[in-house]
This record gives structure tokens, sequence and C-alpha cells, in this order.
């Protein structure tokens, strides 16, 4: 077993210890309520904490990420009984680490001495991961507590849109000067607590901020004190700007296999640096993001969530697949002759419609990942439309041949095994030219290209199937 695995089976065994332990402190706490008393109360306040100090042991040994798991894995009441556990000092690293919809039950069961305790531990840039779900007035006491340029770097976090270089930048970083020596920069790392998480690299700036090079840690050790540090620094890197998307520097940190990456203002001065430890957060958000609105969710759901605030997150798509449904029924309808003629049309369609609309949502995932990897231009766009038109055509000639083989060998029509090839192949040719124009029309229109496509493709491929299968057998053999 790796390590790895070894990770995943503590959480698990982790989530089942801890729903043992709410378990037994519900169960007794039912059953001292029941007896009436003169010690009543002083039985149930020694009951409350009879399992709860376990349990509180418990979570004070786990990651905040572990912590985050397991309230996120617990209904509503327990997870609220749970996070009531938690130490204040741990409060805030795990309201970052949690879903916004299970960060937002968290929150509105603290009051607003909590929520400003625990957000003023965090640094400038998670506080403006969290201040969107934050009450004003909270915000408004934790922008209070804050110094003058922790409130400059605050304010400029918020400035940048989610899903850009800024909104991942951390403003903690270590910039020293270009005329300076090895061993002065060594004696000023001595000097600090400790260094920033992350810290592969010290950024190398000149007298007015400007970023001149990078010096990497492991360079600082093996060169000799006395050496300046111009004459080591690297001038060959990558330089970010705010206003960058987040996704094209998550592709370069992927490429070149970086820990941290210098963010710099119009005029090249260093204003923070992003972290490899933010791509990644990002990079799994974005993933998050894409499978939901592959399935048509709107937005992060709580597992736990109350039935209402589940329907309505799921009601939009749900509701455009009904119209959709009742487009392929017409479709139907329209043919329901040929249908009443030939049984065997009706044992045959679903066949088509489900293989052409497997054949989209293939394409679909292959084009919104290239477009995700920025691997789609203007200039390659057109081989990739003809490319996937080859890969649907050849497909729907083998595809179409065996199940027009299958419709021979049961119906002993070899007109209808030709039908159902023809049909096979059209069907497969429709499905690759929708999933290849549906993701880049929404990213033409600026939406998420993942945004419902696994609906619409099902929806067209069902109605164009349908269409184009009853269609040729009207044609050919009613």
């Amino acid at each position: 077993m790796t390590e790895l695995d070894e990770s995943r089976q503590r959480v698990h065994e982790n989530l089942q210890r801890v729903t043992e332990l709410l378990h037994k402190h519900e169960l007794v706490e039912s059953l001292v309520h029941r007896q009436q008393g003169p010690r009543q109360q002083l039985v149930e306040g020694l009951v409350h904490k009879l399992h709860l100090v376990e349990l509180q042991k418990l979570l004070d040994a786990l990651h905040p990420a572990d912590v985050a798991n397991l309230l996120e894995s617990l209904p509503v009441v327990q997870r609220l009984i749970v996070w009531d556990l938690v130490k204040a000092e741990r409060e805030g690293e795990i309201l970052l680490e949690v879903s916004d919809a299970v960060r937002q039950t968290l929150i509105a069961d603290m009051d607003a001495q909590e929520l400003v305790a625990a957000t003023e531990q965090l640094d400038t840039d998670e506080i403006a991961d969290l201040a969107p779900d934050l009450p004003r007035e909270v915000f408004q006491g934790v922008i209070r507590s804050l110094s003058p340029e922790e409130r400059e770097q605050l304010r400029s976090a918020m400035s940048y849109p989610e899903g850009t270089v800024g909104a991942l930048m951390d403003f903690d970083v270590i910039s020293i000067r270009d005329d300076v020596t090895v061993e002065v920069v060594l004696r000023y790392l001595r000097r600090l607590d400790e260094m920033p998480d992350h810290t592969d690299q010290l950024f190398v700036v000149d007298g007015t901020g400007q970023l001149k090079g990078l010096l990497p840690i492991n360079r600082l050790l093996v060169t000799r004190p006395k050496t300046l540090v111009t004459t080591v620094m690297r001038l060959d890197f990558l330089k970010l700007r705010p206003q960058e998307k987040a996704e094209d520097a998550a592709g370069a940190f992927e490429r070149y296999d970086l820990v941290s990456a210098p963010v710099v203002d119009d005029r090249g001065r260093l204003i923070g640096r992003v972290t490899v430890n933010a791509v990644v957060d990002y990079i799994r958000e974005e993933t998050a993001s894409d499978m939901l609105s592959a399935g048509g969710l709107r937005e992060d759901e709580d597992l736990f969530a109350s039935v209402w605030k589940s329907v309505r997150n799921r009601w939009t798509w749900l509701a455009v697949n009904l119209v959709t449904a009742f487009i392929a029924s017409r479709v139907i309808g329209l043919f329901e002759d040929s249908i009443a003629r030939i049984v065997a049309l009706a044992a045959l369609m679903p066949i088509i419609a489900g293989i052409s609309g497997n054949s989209g949502n293939q394409t679909i995932t292959m084009i919104v990942r290239a477009l995700a990897l920025g691997q789609i231009t203007a200039a390659n766009a057109r081989k990739l439309f003809a490319k996937e038109i080859g890969v649907s055509t050849l497909n729907g000639l083998i595809w179409g041949g065996v199940v027009g083989l299958f419709a021979f060998l049961i119906y002993h029509n070899w007109q209808l095994g030709l039908v159902m090839t023809g049909a096979m192949a059209l069907s497969l040719l429709l499905a690759s030219v929708m999933g290849v124009a549906i993701p880049l029309a929404m990213e033409k229109l600026g939406r998420d290209p993942a945004q419902g496509a696994s609906v619409m493709i099902t929806a067209i491929t069902d109605s164009g199937g349908f269409f184009i299968f009853l269609g040729l057998a009207t044609v050919f053999l009613v």
C-alpha cells in the first residue's frame, strides 16, 4: 500500500470514528433527557463532555484540510457540533479549505466577534478569498484590525477579478537588493522568524523595486559569501502580470515545473508572487467547476443542503432538458405512421441516439480540455474540425456496419440493415460537428465551454438521431 493509499484510508477511518463518536453522544444524550431527578443537570453536563472531549482531541490532531473534509462529509446538525469543537485559532484556516457551500453554513453559525477573530489571523490574500462570504460588519471589523500596509494589500487583492493571476497572488515575498553580497543575504535570512511557504527563490530588485532577477535558494547556499548577488542571479525567468488569466499561469507552472513565480506591475515592479499550492487549488476548483457545469449544475452544492436549495441548483438545465425531450418526442411523432408499419424501428431508435450521444460527449470532452490548455487557435481550428469529422466518419462506418449486421440478423431485412448503417454514420457525423461547435461557440460568447455541454449534446443527438434514422427509414423502407 502506498503512502497516498494510507492517507486516503486514514481520512476514511477518521470520518468513521467521528461519526461513531457523534452517534454515541446523541444516543447517550437522548437517554439522559428522559431521566428525571435533582441531578439531571449535572448528569447532562458530564454526558455532554463524555464523547466530545475525545472528538476534540481527534480534531486537534488533524490537518485543517482533513478537518474540512470531515465537515463536508457530515449532515448540517453534526457538522455544527464538530465546528463548535474546533479551536478558534484554527477556524480561519479551515474556512479556507471547505467548499463555498459548506463555508456559508459555518459562517452563519458564528457570531461577528468570532468571525473577526478567525479572519484577522489570515494573510491578506487569504482574507480576500473569504471576503465575499463575510457579513459587511465583520469585514469592516477585519479591515480595522489591519495595518495600513495590509489594508492596501487587501484592497489590491480584491481589485482583481476571479480567474486572474492577481486573485492567486501572495504578497508574502522575500526581495533582496542586487548590489549586496551573498553574505549579506544570508545574514538577512537568519534574522527572519521563518521563510514564507514554498520559497524556492529570492526576488532580486533594484532601489526602485524593479525586478531584476531571481536567486534560487540552492544557488545561494553553494555560492561564495563575498560574491555579489547580481553576478549569480538568474536573468531568464517567467514574469506574471496580475491581469493575466490564471489558467495561463497554471499552464506555465505545469510546463516549466515551477514552485513560485514573480508578479510584476506594468512598470516591472515586484508586487507579489504566485506559488504552486495556489495553482494546484485553482486547478482543483476549476476541475470541480467543469464537472458540475458539464452536468448542468449552476454552483457547488453542499452534499447535505436542504431539498429546496438542491432543487433550485439543479432545475435550470432540467428545464432545458425537458424542453429538448418534448422536441425529441415531437420528432418521433412526425414518423408515427412509419413506426406503426415497421415496429422494429421503435426497438432500434435508442441504439442510434445512445451511440451518437456518447460520441458527442467524447468530442466535447476533448475540445473542452484543449480549450482549457490553450491548444486551439484560429490557425488550427479548421484542421481540428476536419480531423473530428474524419474520426466520426470512420467510426460511423465501422459501428454502423456492426449495428446494420445486427439488425439484419434479427429482422432478416437487408434494407433495414443498410438504413441502420447510414443512420449511424450520419448521426455520428452530427455528434462530431456539434461536439466541436458547442464549446467553441460558448468560448466565443465568453461563457464556460463546459457549461451544460453534456445536456446540450445529448438533446441534439437524440432529436437529430431520431430524425435521421426515421427519415431514412421512411424514404427507403415505407
